[in-house]
């Protein structure tokens, strides 16, 4: 399964798995074919108990340098798309972020150098991105007559705030990791040959003491309340949560462990033991 894929490459070491972006000839440019294998490669994750975590970064100087353009004109031009929904062609950026959205893995992007367009708006879901110094980044899309996509206008509000996520997306403008760092886009910097252990051990400290299904749900809770209208709504999903995850295995094992001082065996399962509420958001579409 994860060889069989031709824009990406993927690795799995120690619980966790990493995603190569590899089109490095093309400066790992986003195509139909990668969005994809991209989807895949995560939906295989989700369903391997044994990947605790999924790290995101690009082979050779870039990260992803945006949308292959080789089209030219007709890159976004999509009247002739089969997949409408009342008229509309859905975005695949835009896919492939709802998909990240909805993953019960940590997501980390590790990014190694230019990551423009969608190379920085696939990121937006991920939880945790850091930088090597080499890092770039662009919001560039007016600067190409066109508008934020991959479901960016709800995510980067929300990372760096209104007023800086204008400011990028207005201008245009290609940033350094610093300018980054200084808003919330990513956590740190890095060399780059420090950028891969680093995001392996960040990778690792999310995820070596603590529940699988309670890391799962989490995930969900914080991503999914920051469209809540009242925190009432929080407090209803924290309280099932909290029912049911009490009398779980790993609830049971969680306390017995912090008790008797000494590691916890956490055994439940994100394919099996996931809560009957879950999921409690419904997909919406172009209704």
């Amino acid at each position: 399964m994860l060889d069989n894929f031709e824009t990406i490459q993927c690795s799995k070491t120690r619980g966790i798995l990493t995603i190569f972006f590899n089109r490095s000839k093309s400066l790992n440019s986003f195509t139909h074919q990668m969005m994809i294998e991209l989807i895949k490669a995560v939906d295989y994750a989700e369903n391997d108990d044994s990947v605790r975590a999924i790290i995101f970064t690009g082979k050779g100087r870039a990260f992803c340098a945006g949308a292959d353009l080789s089209k030219k004109g007709e890159t976004f031009d999509f009247s002739k798309r089969k997949d409408k929904v009342n008229g509309i062609a859905p975005d695949e950026g835009g896919l492939l972020t709802l998909r990240l959205f909805d993953c019960k893995k940590p997501l980390i992007a590790a990014v190694n150098g230019p990551a423009v367009g969608i190379g920085a708006t696939l990121q937006l879901p991920m939880d945790i991105r850091i930088g090597s110094s080499l890092a770039r980044f662009g919001f560039v899309f007016s600067n190409r007559g066109l508008v934020p996509e991959a479901c960016s206008s709800w995510f980067l509000p929300r990372i760096v705030g209104i007023s800086k996520a204008l400011e990028w997306c207005f201008s245009g403008d290609v940033f350094d990791a610093n300018q980054a760092l200084q808003a919330g886009l990513i956590k740190e910097i890095t060399t780059p040959e420090k950028l891969m252990p680093r995001a392996v051990e960040i990778a690792t400290e999310l995820t070596k003491k603590s529940s699988p299904v309670s890391i799962a749900l989490t995930r969900q809770m914080m991503w999914k309340m920051l469209g809540a209208d009242h925190p009432i709504e929080a407090h209803k999903i924290d309280s099932r949560g909290i029912q049911i995850r009490g009398s779980s295995r790993d609830g049971i094992e969680g306390i017995k462990s912090f008790l008797e001082k000494r590691p916890a065996n956490f055994i439940d399962s994100v394919n099996k033991d996931m809560p009957d509420y879950y999921p409690w958001w419904k997909p919406r579409n172009f209704d």
